[in-house]
């Protein structure tokens, strides 16, 4: 008599229906992880909108206003770097210091988290500005159509005035 070993294995069926189960899993625990970046990203902005929005009221205790918004190229920054005299001021740049007049504003003016949006600063008048950062979350129920801005893509925006 001779024993014969009985071997058991999975069919390709089975193999199959394995790797789409996981596939199906994997799809949507990255759609969630992208979702909670996104969410991420907005609330370090609205942080962002928050701090800048305190060193704007730092500036307007000083000067008596707000100040200047950009134009051109430097549309949506602040100028209000460097000496408040000629040749100054000078326009801020997002992600380096700000400070007027040999007085540090804010020792990093925040930057978007992502390298292909910025913060929209403009001066309405001297007393009055809106601050604005492009939100990725649609659903935010702290944000505002941005009314087809081309700065912003997602056309959602989160917005500060004093």
């Amino acid at each position: 008599m001779r024993k014969t070993a009985h071997l058991t294995a999975f069919t390709l069926i089975e193999m199959l229906v394995v790797i789409s189960i996981i596939a199906i899993i994997s799809t949507l625990l990255l759609a969630n992880l992208n979702a909670a970046r996104e969410r991420g990203r907005d609330a370090q902005r609205k942080a962002d909108m928050r701090n800048i929005q305190t060193a704007l009221r730092l500036f307007y205790n000083d000067y008596q206003n707000f100040p200047a918004s950009g134009t051109g190229a430097n549309a949506g920054k602040i100028v209000g770097c460097g000496q408040s005299t000629p040749p100054g001021p000078f326009t801020c740049e997002y992600g380096s210091a700000w400070s007027a007049d040999n007085k540090v504003i804010m020792s990093t003016l925040p930057k978007d988290p992502l390298s292909s949006q910025q913060y929209q600063y403009v001066q309405v008048d001297l007393d009055n500005y809106t601050l604005s950062a492009c939100l990725e979350n649609k659903s935010d129920d702290k944000g505002a159509s941005a009314g087809g801005a081309a700065w912003c893509p997602s056309n959602w925006m989160y917005q500060v005035k004093p």
